[in-house]
């Protein structure tokens, strides 16, 4: 059973639980973004949920287990905590809350204020009979788990007594039959874990704190004004009632608490919780006393109860309602009840559950300590707002991986101001760059322009000229063309490119045959222009040329009719010219080799010549 839980949707990670928690059984590590309960660490105090402001941290419910205990046919005794003067001062009479409690459908309902009294005389007993052994009392379901959880080496040194609500427990079997269920009702939530681990015939079935008993009445729709009286069954207890203040249970147990004569110092709420518990582990020899103690100032201020700090106005009407109780008892009945139960065996075992974690070295506690600011603070100095009662204490927490560094608060508002500060530079130099942008952005705009009355030109331009002009994408989908091209094409064309001006989005494969667009698909494969092609389409001529635009993505063509009058003159002159070229260069190549021959011939003769006359000289 997890005893308290975070609805991490309500949660707004405020830290108020990590601070408060006694224990650190609230993690809030390093990349955790909302705090995380370890359940195997926590006491069950209720600070956490007391503390909460957004109602994100609640306790186990068992209304629902106790209602079903109800409806299944066995006969369930209620058993209450003496708080119930604090918790109801809204009802008039105890004797109706007892009716109230009937009508939901217990069959006993008795006062846990008689096993109060048993446990007390068992501990001035104990306290009378020194042997040299201090106890911790064990009354407090909180005190038994920080006991085992953290210091195991004490666990000799708590009660070995069963608490009030179990002792009622097995007092109620031993009375009315060891068949019937036993619901507690209870100020605090760690008395649901003592119930949860109860067994035998001191076995508690449910704990319902008194909240959850509101709300089972609100639910049965349940108000005194229809209610007569009804009494507690016995047994019943006397001063047993005053129990819910801090040292009543050392009123109960009639022994001193004479500053020079007492043996028992009482010791409660939250501070003074942990700080006995320390004291009593370095100065045993030096205390000399029992501790009887409760975390929260007395269980008259449990967090099951509804939420309160009027602390004395709850202890007035406790020792009211105790008064009337004490007289109000046959003493002989209760004399009879208490000899007769004091024989039973309420003896209890406590079971180590070491939750200590390893502490780390020096070196990372002086790094934490360096890092925070805090290398050379001293316990004195704390300041305590992170929860801890120093900052070696936080420093510790967080090498174990149980806190941040941002638990300092110190720190925190340091770092906050380096941050501001650093959030102003940033800030400047984001002003600048802003501004930069709107000066970059306007001179753009105005390229922007620039280029838009550019291309109004070019667009104006393309479809004035007499060559038809198309540019595609990667799928032969026409992105532009012009008047020109359009008219190449035939009143097929001309019919949709009424309703499409410039034909665009239209598939050229279904424009141009094959052989056509088969042209451009290749120069976008190959990003290889074609230049001055001719193609026949329909009684057309055509000169082609297809450019590259955007590599295998964007294709352009130039398309002219070459039976234009106006081409043809052009063409034709430009043919005529390049025949004349050619001619030209041919004529040229061919005097070059004439004039090649011409001279070899010469040099042949000459010589022969030469060759003749020197004969003739001989001779």
């Amino acid at each position: 059973m997890n005893l308290v839980n975070i609805d991490p949707i309500k949660c707004t990670n405020c830290t108020f639980c990590v601070r408060i928690c006694p224990v650190k059984a609230i993690k809030l590590g390093v990349n955790q973004d909302k705090p995380e309960i370890l359940h195997s660490r926590c006491i069950g105090c209720g600070s956490c949920f007391r503390v909460c402001p957004d109602g994100a941290i609640s306790y186990h419910n068992s209304i629902s287990a106790a209602t079903a205990l109800l409806s299944s046919n066995q006969e369930v005794a209620a058993i209450l905590d003496p708080s119930i003067a604090a918790e109801f001062p809204d009802i008039t009479d105890y004797r109706k809350l007892v009716g109230m409690i009937r009508l939901l459908g217990f069959s006993k309902v008795a006062e846990i204020a008689f096993a109060v009294e048993i446990v007390a005389a068992k501990f001035a007993s104990l306290v009378d009979n020194f042997k040299g052994k201090h106890y911790l009392s064990s009354n407090c379901p909180s005190l038994v788990m920080y006991i085992e959880k953290y210091f195991p080496a004490l666990i000799e040194n708590l009660v070995p007594i069963a608490s009030p609500m179990t002792a009622m427990a097995g007092i109620m079997r031993k009375h009315y039959g060891e068949h019937l269920k036993i619901v507690s009702f209870v100020p605090c939530i760690s008395a649901k874990m003592d119930a949860l681990r109860s067994s035998g015939i001191m076995k508690v079935d449910e704990a319902i704190t008194f909240t959850e008993l509101r709300e089972l009445f609100a639910q049965k729709n349940i108000s005194e004004v229809s209610i007569e009286y009804t009494d507690f069954d016995p047994p019943h207890g006397r001063i047993g009632s005053i129990y819910p203040i801090d040292n009543g249970f050392i009123q109960a147990a009639v022994l001193s608490e004479d500053i020079f004569s007492g043996k028992v110092f009482t010791c409660s709420g939250k501070e003074n919780f942990i700080n006995s518990v320390r004291e009593f582990v370095e100065h045993p020899e030096l205390l000399k006393h029992h501790l009887n103690i409760f975390y929260d100032k007395g269980c008259m201020m449990g967090p099951g109860m509804t939420f309160s700090n009027d602390l004395y106005h709850r202890q007035v009407l406790v020792t009211d309602y105790a008064a009337r109780r004490a007289s109000a008892i046959d003493k002989r009945d209760w004399q009879k009840y208490f000899v007769t139960y004091s024989a039973m065996d309420f003896s209890r075992e406590f079971i180590p559950d070491d939750q200590r974690l390893p502490m780390p070295s020096e070196e990372q506690i002086g790094e934490i300590l360096q890092a925070v600011g805090k290398q050379h603070s001293t316990n004195e100095h704390a300041c305590e707002m992170c929860g801890f009662s120093s900052c070696r204490d936080l420093a510790i927490s967080v090498a174990q991986g149980l806190s941040r560094m941002d638990a300092c608060m110190i720190h925190s508002l340091k770092s906050k101001q380096e941050y501001i500060k650093t959030l102003r530079k940033s800030h400047d130099s984001l002003s600048k760059a802003q501004k930069q942008i709107k000066e970059s952005e306007k001179e753009a705009h105005e390229a922007m322009l620039h280029a838009q009355e550019t291309l109004d030109t070019l667009g104006v331009l393309i479809r004035k000229l007499p060559a038809g002009i198309v540019i595609v994408d990667q799928n032969l989908r026409i992105i532009e063309s012009n008047p020109a091209f359009v008219s190449m094409l035939g009143e097929d064309a001309a019919l949709i490119d009424e309703v499409i001006p410039g034909l665009k989005n239209a598939d050229l494969k279904t424009l141009l045959p094959f052989g056509f667009y088969n042209m451009f698909k290749y120069v976008l494969t190959n990003s290889e222009d074609i230049v001055g092609k001719d193609v026949h389409l329909s009684d057309k001529l055509l000169n082609v040329s297809i450019y590259s635009i955007v590599r295998n993505r964007i294709a352009g063509a130039v398309i002219r009719d070459m039976y234009l009058p106006e081409v043809q003159k052009e063409e034709l002159e430009k043919r005529l010219t390049e025949v004349i070229d050619q001619n030209l260069q041919m004529v040229q190549e061919i005097g070059f080799l004439l004039g090649e021959g011409a001279s070899n011939t010469e040099r042949m003769l000459n010589t022969l010549i030469e060759t003749h006359r020197g004969g003739k000289k001989h001779s």
